[in-house]
C-alpha cells in the first residue's frame, strides 16, 4: 500500500481560522480524515490563497443521488468525487446493506469500472472500484471486483448472475473528462431508487469517519472473499445475448460491413465479441479511438449523440472501407448511436428516437416469426416520458402494451423486473439520449448489445433491398410520423434554473401555469416536481413526484408535447418536443413547419435565453 499519510508539503501552512465556523469544521474534518496527498494538497492550497467561496462549494455540501448514481468533478471536496467520498458512500451503503439483507456477507456486491483518470487528484475509476471494494472486504463481505474495465451493462448483469445484493460501477458515462461517477444497482440488477437512496445517504452522514481498514488497498490482494467475475460474466453475457440473435445464418453471409467507435472507452473488445456471437466479421474499429484514453483526446466531448460533428472519424473511416453503417458506443459502453450512409451519399445520423422507432418495429417484428406462445397483450414496450410517443403508436396498432416511466434507465430496469415478476413479456425499452433496451438480460441501457441488434437489422433490411432510413419512413406511414426536436442550454447557476422555472408556476400570478407560448395555446400542463397534472380530475400527476429535478410538460392545443426538465447529471436545461401526424398520411412537411414554431416560441418565451444567460447548445 502506498504511503498516504506523510508530509503534505512543508511549504503549506493552514491558517488558523477562515472566520467561517461551518467551514473551518468541514476544512478540519477533510484534513483530519483524508489520506490522499494530493487532495490533501487541493484544500490547503485554496486555504493558503484565501479561496474560502470555493472551499464552501468543495466542502459545505454533500454529494446526492441523481438520474444515474452519483456524478461530479473528481478532486478534494465531499461535492466531489475522491477516494473520501467513495469510502464514505460506501461505508454509508455497507450499513444500509446490512441492515436489508441477513445474508450479506455471503452473497456479496458487484463492483465494476471504466478508465477515467486524474492525475492532479490520483484519482482512477479503478482505483476508486478498488477502495469502494476495499471498505467491503474489511467488514467480511464478499466482493466480485472485475480484474480490468467493463462496460457498465455487465454490473447489473452480473448482480443477478451472481445473485449479489448490490452492484457499483464507478463511472461517468459520457460526461465530461473531469468527471466520475458511482453508480448504485440492487439486487433485482436495476438501479436504485427511493427508498433505497435517500437510505444511504442518511447512513453516510451517521458513519462519516473512515474506518481504518477502508484505505488498506491491499485487502483487495489478500482477502480470501475477493472473486474476480470477468471471465464467468463475460462468457455468461456472450451467451445469453443469443437470445436476440435471430438470423445468424444471414449474418454470416452479408456483404454488409460495419465501423464501430468506442469513444476511447471500455466497448471496443466487447462488441468485437457480440458480433462474433451473431455470426459477423468483428466491425472494424476506428484506430485513433479504440483503446481506452481519460483525456478522450480525438473528441470535442465524449459524448456520441452530439452527432456528425464528433463521430467525423468514424464517418471517414467508414467511407474509406465501404461501410454502409457507422456504430458509436460511448466511454462506458451503455449508449449507442448510429449512422448510415444514404443513397444520396451523406450520412444521418440517427437520432435516439429514430433508432427507437427502428428497433421497436423489429423487436416486436421478431418476436411475432418467432411463433412465441404469449398473448400479444402479455407483451410489453416503455419508454420515459420525454421519449417519442412512436412505440406508443406501435402498440395501439399492433396490440401489445405500452408503459412510460419517468426520465431514467433506474425507473424502466424497476419496471421492468416488475412485469418480468408477473410473467409478462418484455421486448424492448428506451431513452431518446440514444440508450436501448433489447431483450432482458440486462435491466439497464446497453449499447454493446444493441450495437449487434442493430447490425442484424441492418443486415435483413439489406437482404431484401432496403436500408434502415427508408425501413424508418415506412415506420412513419404505417404508425403516423412522429417528428421531435431535443436540444439543450448549459446553465452554470441553479439559482437562475430555480428562478425559471418557478417563474412557469406562478405565470399569470401565484400557481397559475401559462395558458399560451406565443400564438399557441396549451391543453394541459404536467408539472411532475410537485406532482401536478391538469389533464387528470383530481390534478394529481399520474408519474411519482420528483422533487429533486425540475419536469414541466406541456400538452399544446395543436398536438405538441414539449417538456422542459434538468439533467441529472449535467448543468443542462433539456428540451423535448414532438408533433404526432396521423397514420397513413404523409404530413411531414407540416408536423416539422409547425414543431419549429412552438420549439422557437417555447425558447424565447419560457427560458429566454438571452436574459438569463444560457448557453445554446443544438443536438
Amino acid at each position: 500500500m502506498e504511503d498516504l499519510t506523510g508530509d503534505i508539503n512543508s511549504n503549506l501552512t493552514m491558517p488558523s481560522s477562515t472566520g467561517d465556523s461551518e467551514l473551518d469544521a468541514a476544512v478540519w474534518q477533510w484534513l483530519h480524515w483524508d489520506q490522499n496527498p494530493k487532495t490533501r494538497v487541493q484544500i490547503l492550497s485554496l486555504l493558503q490563497d484565501g479561496m474560502t467561496k470555493e472551499l464552501r462549494e468543495r466542502l459545505c455540501s454533500r454529494l446526492s443521488f441523481g438520474t444515474a448514481g452519483l456524478r461530479s468533478a473528481m478532486g478534494a471536496g465531499f461535492s466531489r468525487i475522491n477516494d473520501l467520498t467513495i469510502i464514505q458512500t460506501t461505508q454509508g451503503m455497507f450499513q444500509y446493506l446490512k441492515r436489508s439483507f441477513p445474508h450479506l456477507k455471503s452473497r456479496g456486491v458487484v463492483v465494476g469500472y471504466d478508465t477515467r483518470e486524474q492525475a492532479s487528484s490520483n484519482c482512477s475509476s479503478q482505483r476508486l472500484a478498488k477502495l469502494t471494494a476495499t471498505v467491503l472486504l474489511s467488514r467480511g463481505v464478499r466482493v466480485y471486483l472485475f480484474s480490468r474495465y467493463v462496460p457498465t451493462p455487465f454490473v447489473p448483469y452480473a448482480v443477478q448472475k451472481l445473485k449479489a445484493v448490490a452492484g457499483v460501477m464507478i463511472t461517468a458515462s459520457h460526461n465530461r473528462k473531469e468527471d466520475n461517477g458511482y453508480k448504485v444497482y440492487w439486487e433485482n440488477g436495476a438501479q436504485i431508487t427511493a427508498p433505497h437512496d435517500k437510505e444511504i445517504l442518511k447512513c453516510v452522514e451517521q458513519y462519516p469517519v473512515p474506518w481504518p481498514d477502508s484505505w488498506n488497498v491491499n485487502l483487495v490482494d489478500t482477502s480470501p472473499r475477493m472473486t474476480d467475475p470477468l471471465q464467468v460474466v463475460s462468457e455468461s453475457y456472450m451467451e445469453d445475448l443469443r437470445a436476440v440473435c435471430i438470423h445468424r445464418e444471414l449474418n454470416q453471409k452479408t456483404r454488409l460491413r460495419f465501423v464501430h467507435t468506442s469513444f476511447h472507452g471500455v466497448a471496443h473488445d466487447y462488441v468485437q465479441s457480440a458480433f462474433r456471437v451473431f455470426g459477423f466479421n468483428p466491425p472494424i474499429p476506428v484506430p485513433e479511438q479504440k483503446d481506452p484514453d481519460p483525456n478522450f483526446s480525438t473528441v470535442r466531448c465524449p459524448n456520441p449523440e452530439e452527432g456528425e460533428c464528433v463521430l467525423e472519424l468514424a464517418l471517414r473511416l467508414a467511407e474509406k472501407e465501404g461501410a454502409r453503417v457507422v456504430l458509436a458506443t460511448d466511454p462506458d459502453g451503455d449508449r449507442l448511436a448510429v449512422a448510415e450512409l444514404q443513397d444520396s451519399g451523406c450520412w444521418k445520423v440517427l437520432t435516439g428516437n429514430e433508432l427507437a422507432a427502428l428497433l421497436g418495429w423489429w423487436m416486436f417484428f421478431c418476436w411475432e416469426k418467432s411463433g412465441s406462445a404469449a398473448e400479444v397483450r402479455e407483451v410489453y414496450m416503455l419508454a420515459t416520458t420525454v421519449s417519442s410517443a412512436i412505440l406508443w403508436a406501435i402498440s395501439s396498432k399492433e396490440g401489445f402494451r405500452y408503459e412510460e416511466t419517468l426520465p431514467g434507465f433506474k425507473w424502466i430496469g424497476n419496471r421492468v423486473k416488475s412485469l418480468l415478476d408477473q410473467n409478462k413479456t418484455v421486448l424492448f425499452a428506451f431513452e431518446e439520449s440514444i440508450g436501448f433496451m433489447c431483450g432482458t438480460a440486462v435491466l439497464d441501457k446497453d449499447g454493446v448489445s444493441a450495437a449487434a441488434v442493430v447490425a442484424e437489422m441492418a443486415t435483413y433490411l439489406d437482404s431484401v433491398n432496403t436500408n434502415l432510413e427508408r425501413q424508418l419512413v415506412q415506420i412513419y406511414e404505417k404508425y403516423g410520423y412522429h417528428i421531435s426536436k431535443t436540444s439543450y442550454f448549459l446553465c452554470y447557476d441553479p439559482p437562475t434554473i430555480k428562478r425559471i422555472f418557478e417563474r412557469l408556476r406562478n405565470y399569470n400570478g401565484p400557481k397559475q401555469y401559462p395558458q399560451c407560448c406565443g400564438t399557441y395555446g396549451i391543453r394541459y400542463v404536467r408539472d411532475v416536481t410537485v406532482g401536478y397534472d391538469s389533464s387528470q380530475p383530481n390534478k394529481k400527476c399520474l408519474l411519482p413526484a420528483s422533487k429533486n429535478s425540475q419536469m414541466i410538460t406541456f400538452t399544446f392545443l395543436n398536438g405538441c408535447v414539449t417538456t422542459m426538465r434538468t439533467s441529472g447529471t449535467e448543468p443542462k436545461i433539456k428540451y423535448y418536443a414532438e408533433m404526432c401526424g396521423i397514420p397513413g398520411q404523409g404530413d411531414r412537411s407540416f408536423l416539422e413547419e409547425e414543431l419549429k414554431k412552438v420549439v422557437q416560441a417555447l425558447v424565447e418565451e419560457f427560458l429566454e435565453p438571452s436574459k438569463n444567460g444560457l448557453i445554446w447548445r443544438t443536438l
